[in-house]
């Protein structure tokens, strides 16, 4: 758990270790150029494989709980992904239980972007529909990224995963989905800033308590990429766009002296970073 004046943060695992080659993350890495990183242990990247988590921020502070990014969900057909596909799902409604938390405690859902692996548990099966999982939150979504996917999935219902017809529209039609953008406020100290590249509508969440916070979702996925910001992943709709917001954001985190947390660092999932030559390290 992070904690910071006045609120906390804390990780729900849904799924605690996914693995992709470092040439399929990271297009025209080379290996050679992470030698001599001692701090890059075998947590992160290990026989040539970066280890990924995939986990939910939950923040606490007085009458709010806010639940960032939702995950992979249970349920989902996600055939190309068979780590996703049809998952039972327990961990994670378990690691909400574990906090003393029902989906109904969740005040808001915020999205920091609409992949299949950020949104699959706004919904969840009941009698063969998708319904949203957290029946009494505002689910707040970056509007250019609604209308992003919106027009995606029109082209082609199988674009992202079919995450958006399961995953964000059941939300949209029950009245809980609540279009913002840059500078939104979702509770005091809390704000939203645009961070696009990875997605053309990615936001990131940043908390101006105590030393400071920014959930930055996907900006990036692996402490390689605090070595290396100039490596964007193979799933960046902007590459070039998603290194300049990769570059902009560490630099101002490292300038502050606050906290990284990303959506799929290992454990405890966040850091605080300095500069080091052309990129960055966990201090």
């Amino acid at each position: 758990m992070l904690r910071l004046e006045g609120l906390t943060v804390t990780p729900l695992t849904d799924l605690p270790r996914f693995d992709i080659a470092l040439g399929t993350l990271l297009p025209g890495a080379d290996p050679a150029a992470l030698a001599g990183l001692g701090w890059l242990g075998p947590d992160a990247l290990s026989g040539g494989m970066v280890h990924l988590v995939i986990r939910s921020w939950l923040i606490r502070m007085p009458g709010v709980k806010i639940l960032v990014d939702a995950c992979v969900g249970a349920g989902k057909d996600r055939p190309l992904r068979p780590e996703w596909h049809r998952r039972d799902g327990t961990a994670f409604l378990a690691a909400l239980a574990a906090e003393g938390l029902e989906p109904d405690d969740i005040d808001i859902v915020f999205c920091t972007h609409l992949h299949a692996d950020h949104v699959g548990w706004n919904t969840r099966l009941e009698g063969g529909r998708w319904v949203p999982t957290f029946r009494r939150a505002r689910h707040l979504v970056g509007r250019r990224e609604y209308l992003h996917w919106q027009a995606a999935a029109r082209a082609d219902p199988a674009a992202g995963h079919g995450s958006f017809a399961d995953s964000v529209l059941p939300v949209m039609a029950a009245g809980l989905m609540e279009l913002v953008g840059p500078g939104f406020s979702p509770a005091p100290g809390l704000r939203l800033d645009a961070a696009p590249g990875h997605s053309p509508g990615h936001m990131v969440l940043h908390v101006d308590h105590g030393a400071g916070a920014v959930l930055c979702g996907d900006v990036l996925h692996s402490p390689v990429q605090l070595a290396r910001p100039d490596w964007s992943s193979a799933f960046c709709s902007d590459p070039a766009r998603a290194r300049r917001t990769r570059r902009a954001l560490l630099a101002a985190v490292a300038a502050r002296g606050g906290h990284l947390v990303p959506a799929h660092f290992p454990d405890p999932g966040w850091c605080r970073i300095r500069a080091d030559g052309a990129g960055f390290r966990p201090v």
